[in-house]
């Protein structure tokens, strides 16, 4: 009965899995990336080396974002894609324990391990809701508890998903192609690349990705189809993808082929998750979210995604929804960027709305 109680109340300590070997060689073994906080010297020691410790997330341009939002205690806000929650833990501490944070994302295991994180930093139900919600349907949120102060969307994939090889979001570590945000809706990339024609797929990789070798990385892809051999893990793509560019006749092969791995993952993971329909979905509902003079602060990692926002706020602005826009776009600095050079690509504009 007593070791029943302690197992209720979580005080039986849970053994680690245990590994073959001097170091953990699977993800399931790799006992600090599931737990990376509870190993700080590891972690700064990462860090130090300009990378990003595997099972955590290091949040990009936060002092750009707390400048430019300015958020006061009692305000109400919401972080369009919570994530690991690093930019949500800095915008909580600046409410001083009066106001409200709503955290979306469509990510049920990443969200649930967040919000667990954010409760442990003594940010409860009373100041911190998560929802398992798109943030293209951030209107559902201004619905229930009325219009918000501040907005940030970080468009990012969160490297706690580059890490997991069971998501398939990584051309360098095997598992299966699967590439979804939320692995419980919709199909996988694998899936995907059953239903697209030749054309979709040039298309698709010279839209989402400005891939170079788009016809013949496609023709590949097909050639390998007819002959029945399935694409259904990274490594499958990825083989493909280093074949077709190794061909190429070029300066330094071993750059441009992961240039085209990254961009040819990139491109199916953006039309997997609808990421340019949902973008443009969310910035046309995001004035009607917004407070008179609320701020909107968004983080983007593709060129893509920066013409669409940029487009759309400065639409906004000469019909006078927006009072004022990012007239130029805001990037991390060079010490951010040594720091962690997943920060590289990063552009941030930002949006406030006109008062009414």
């Amino acid at each position: 009965m007593e070791e029943q109680r302690k197992v209720e109340e979580g005080k039986v300590h849970k053994r680690r899995v245990r590994y073959k070997g001097t170091h953990p060689r699977t993800f399931a073994e790799k006992y600090k990336e599931h737990d990376p906080e509870k190993y700080k010297d590891t972690v700064e020691k990462v860090i130090r080396k300009g990378s990003t410790p595997a099972g955590m997330h290091i949040s990009i341009m936060v002092q750009e974002i707390l400048d430019f939002l300015s958020i006061q205690p009692g305000q109400v806000g919401i972080d369009a894609t919570l994530g690991y929650g690093g930019h949500t833990l800095k915008m909580l501490e600046q409410l001083q324990g009066n106001g409200h944070i709503y955290g979306l994302d469509v990510d049920p295991i990443e969200s649930e391990k967040t919000k667990k994180r954010l409760e442990s930093k003594g940010f409860g139900e009373d100041i911190m809701t998560v929802k398992l919600l798109n943030f293209k349907d951030i209107d559902q949120v201004s619905n229930e508890v009325g219009k918000v102060n501040f907005i940030l969307a970080d468009l990012g994939v969160s490297s706690m998903q580059i890490d997991n090889p069971e998501r398939g979001f990584s051309y360098k570590i095997h598992g299966p192609l699967d590439l979804r945000l939320n692995p419980q809706k919709g199909i996988s990339a694998a899936e995907r690349l059953k239903e697209l024609s030749p054309e979709e797929l040039e298309g698709m990789l010279i839209e989402n990705a400005d891939e170079p070798y788009a016809k013949e990385i496609t023709k590949a892809v097909f050639k390998r189809m007819r002959m029945g051999k399935e694409i259904k893990t990274t490594t499958d793509l990825r083989e493909i993808v280093e074949e077709v560019v190794g061909k190429q006749k070029l300066e330094n092969p071993k750059q441009e082929i992961k240039k085209s791995c990254q961009r040819t993952f990139q491109a199916l993971r953006i039309d997997v998750n609808s990421e340019f329909e949902v973008l443009e979905e969310f910035l046309e509902k995001l004035p009607s979210v917004l407070a008179p003079g609320g701020r909107v602060a968004i983080l983007t990692f593709h060129s893509g995604e920066d013409r669409m926002v940029k487009k759309i706020f400065k639409r906004m602005k000469k019909e006078k929804i927006y009072s004022d826009v990012a007239r130029e776009v805001i990037r991390p600095s060079m010490q951010e960027c040594q720091r962690n050079p997943r920060a590289k690509s990063t552009k941030m504009r930002w949006a406030i709305r006109a008062e009414e």
